[in-house]
């Protein structure tokens, strides 16, 4: 019978227990210990044992080559919750605490990308722990946190849409992982620096898919957005919240060009943005001794923190300190749940595990 465990033999041989003790079982061609097998078991039972420890040991061996080098798996190492508890030190009742890492593979940040609500609060959420939190997380956070950086590049290669945002996510996480990989030394990377200058190159790849993207202009359909009043049009344009949606749109026909130059356009913009002390600190006057709205618009964005909005969000009740997402029942014993919920921003999701 081959012998199972970890000691001085070496996994995958076959042993065969003598009279002497434990002897390692050669092939029928050079061994001379094949006829002294019936002394101790059947061959047929033999074989069939033995058989089935080297299946064992070949699947081991390449579940453990799978886990760690072949980054292109597609395992989910999280458990997909609908809320988790947040707790942030060890108590009678509970040891340990929430980090970072655990609730971003807790909760089901995978399907979240698929709703239009969340979509720009998960990409958000993923710039932010590219820039500072990325060596923070665990290696099956990290894992998890590429698996769904690959998903949300597949859904905008499908859809055509929000391209500029996630070429913004990839370039901020492909200069993060620069000066990390250059100071590997140092820091806090989990796994084979291979593994990471591997997944760069996948960085790449998918930069360069964004930038081939060619999108199709839609069979004409009964009225398009040029046909609309220009009331209307203006006021579809100051549902914009950033400039450059506006250039961009001003760039498609001369007539929208026109009403994207408006002034009363930009100043909503970053009145809506922007204090109005930060906005006297940066003024701009044009030509004519009026002011440029637009220039001050984008002089701003870059001194200024722009003014982020969600169509949904992450919430935390502060009566029973449990994260969900906004809508989402979670088991809270207060008279009035809804009185103590708290939404937060993603940079306040990454600060709720700053201890």
């Amino acid at each position: 019978m081959p012998f199972l465990g970890q000691d001085w033999r070496s996994p995958g041989q076959s042993w065969v227990k003598t009279a002497d003790g434990w002897t390692r079982f050669l092939d029928e061609k050079n061994s001379s210990f094949v006829s002294e097998i019936n002394g101790y078991c059947k061959k047929e039972d033999y074989n069939k044992e033995n058989l089935f420890n080297n299946m064992n040991y070949d699947v081991a061996a390449r579940k453990r080559k799978k886990d760690l080098l072949n980054n292109k798996t597609k395992i989910q190492y999280f458990h997909q919750e609908k809320w988790i508890y947040v707790h942030k030190g060890s108590t009678k009742e509970r040891h340990g605490y929430c980090t970072l890492g655990e609730a971003f593979n807790r909760l089901d940040f995978s399907s979240a990308i698929l709703d239009s609500r969340r979509f720009n609060y998960v990409v958000r959420l993923l710039e932010l722990i590219a820039k500072s939190q990325l060596t923070s997380l665990s290696g099956i956070a990290q894992k998890n946190y590429m698996n769904i950086l690959e998903k949300v590049v597949q859904k905008v290669l499908e859809d055509q849409q929000n391209i500029r945002l996630i070429r913004e996510l990839l370039q901020t996480l492909y200069t993060s992982l620069c000066s990390l990989v250059q100071r590997v030394g140092k820091s806090v990377l989990v796994g084979n620096i291979n593994m990471w200058v591997h997944r760069m190159e996948t960085i790449l790849h998918w930069q360069q898919q964004l930038n081939s993207i060619q999108i199709t202009r839609p069979a004409l359909k009964g009225m398009t957005f040029t046909d609309l009043p220009l009331c209307l049009q203006l006021n579809i344009m100051q549902r914009l919240a950033d400039g450059r949606d506006l250039v961009s749109l001003g760039q498609v026909a001369p007539e929208l060009h026109v009403l994207s130059e408006d002034r009363l356009l930009w100043k909503k913009l970053c009145q809506y943005h922007f204090t109005d002390r930060q906005i006297r600190k940066r003024v701009i006057l044009s030509e004519k001794g009026l002011l440029d709205w637009k220039k001050m618009y984008f002089k701003l964005i870059r001194c200024y923190p722009r003014k982020e909005q969600y169509g949904d969000t992450l919430q935390l009740c502060r009566h029973c300190h449990i994260l969900s997402w906004k809508g989402t029942d979670h088991p809270c014993t207060a008279n009035n749940p809804e009185s103590y919920s708290t939404s937060l921003s993603p940079q306040d999701f990454i600060n709720l595990f700053r201890f």
